[in-house]
């Protein structure tokens, strides 16, 4: 993509799928200052305390991360919503929700107010952008303790497609990406749309990246982490594919860290989550849910 990058949409017209457009901006840390409402806060966590349960909004269909019914879920987002539950001495129970149309409505029906269907809100919700923008937007939201970074990369198989500096070298392939979503329109957007007519689309990001996989597509513009679960499902060696972060124009290069979110005044609860994170990161235990499903975990 040899052309200008886009001005950058504001954030709320960013849905989760569309954060792969986004700017990751630099993390601004936990910003959980103990303000006036001391008081407040306290009785939050000590009311989540008292129920014994530590309620946690997770994305539907968005594996590696979090996927399948109810509160059978697996994936290494469901793994440190245990993790943090068990540490806090709570038991958890799971919200399982579909992504909305912006990431704004996410946050308002999974973290500060509830759906009006009444599903939610959570004390927590996992994989939410780390991101200034959205965070000055959200102000009914804390979005803190960035646990991981997303990262986009060029899968290639290869045998079909040895090199890779520029989105040049994708011409007259096969490609594959995740219907609607931000890689898909840079590959698409490409040199004015030349590369359009290649691009197979799919209704996740996990099966454009099997697609490579299977030899029905030479690469595929996804995350590193639904490359390396399309890798470790068909059992095959990562010897013969490529992993390559490639700048395109509208994206960044180096992903964006993924963190929390809980209700803004509720700022001993991010404390106390963002606390047992960091016993988990320490002990090794974070990285242990990454490398057990043959995930990478990037620091945010």
């Amino acid at each position: 993509m040899n052309k200008p990058l886009q001005p950058r949409p504001e954030a709320s017209s960013f849905s989760r799928r569309l954060w792969l457009t986004a700017t990751a901006a630099a993390c601004l840390g936990s910003a959980l200052s103990v303000g006036t409402a001391q008081a407040q806060e306290l009785f939050d966590l000590e009311k989540v305390r008292a129920s014994g349960i530590l309620k946690v909004a997770l994305y539907k269909d968005n594996a590696p991360y979090s996927d399948g019914k109810g509160q059978d879920m697996e994936g290494v987002d469901v793994a440190l919503a245990h993790a943090l539950a068990t540490e806090m001495g709570l038991k958890l129970s799971l919200l399982p929700f579909d992504a909305g149309e912006k990431m704004n409505d996410d946050l308002r029906n999974m973290v500060w107010r509830g759906h009006y269907l009444g599903y939610g809100p959570a004390d927590v919700m996992l994989h939410v952008p780390v991101d200034k923008f959205l965070m000055v937007e959200n102000r009914q939201a804390l979005i803190f303790a960035p646990y991981a970074r997303e990262v986009l990369v060029i899968f290639h198989a290869l045998d079909r497609l040895p090199h890779l500096q520029s989105g040049n070298d994708l011409q007259n392939l096969p490609l594959a990406a995740e219907q609607g979503s931000g890689a898909a329109s840079t590959l698409i957007g490409f040199g004015g749309g030349r590369l359009r007519s290649q691009v197979r689309m799919f209704p996740t990001g996990l099966l454009a990246a099997d697609a490579v996989v299977r030899g029905e597509a030479a690469a595929a513009y996804v995350s590193r982490a639904q490359a390396e679960t399309a890798l470790k499902a068909a059992g095959r060696p990562a010897a013969g594919f490529g992993l390559t972060q490639l700048t395109l124009p509208g994206l960044v290069d180096n992903g964006w860290p993924i963190g929390m979110a809980v209700k803004s005044g509720n700022r001993q609860l991010a404390e106390a989550l963002e606390s047992t994170l960091q016993k988990l990161r320490a002990d090794g235990r974070l990285l242990a849910m990454y490398r057990e499903r043959g995930l990478t975990l990037v620091a945010p």
